[in-house]
């Protein structure tokens, strides 16, 4: 999968996907390995759903889960597409191996 790191020191995470784009806070974080895996999760995601209704799911599950859970941080880590991406971020070949449409068994 081909994409592009770019550094933007106004980020207010360490990182986001933005297809094609991994846009980093910081220039050193190009070098977590792990980090780099969950916004490459995000972009497969992306691709999966031909990147605009990514952001529309996910934005409405966010919504969602701030009506549930009344708190930014509970609402956001409860996002399918994060859940996916934060409980495989650590496994490397992950993606390697990750079937079509994986994130939905994180809803």
């Amino acid at each position: 999968m081909w994409f592009k790191v770019v550094r933007f020191s106004k980020l207010n995470v360490h990182g986001m996907a933005l297809f094609p784009f991994i846009l980093l806070r910081e220039k050193h974080f190009i070098t977590n390995k792990v980090l780099i895996n969950h916004e490459k999760i995000h972009l497969k995601q992306q691709l999966e759903l031909l990147i605009l209704p990514f952001y529309l799911l996910y934005l409405l599950n966010y919504l969602i889960n701030l009506v549930r859970y009344r708190t930014h941080f509970q609402a956001y880590r409860n996002i399918g597409f994060e859940r996916e991406a934060y409980s495989m971020e650590k496994d490397l070949k992950y993606l390697e191996h990750r079937k079509l449409w994986s994130w939905i068994k994180f809803l």
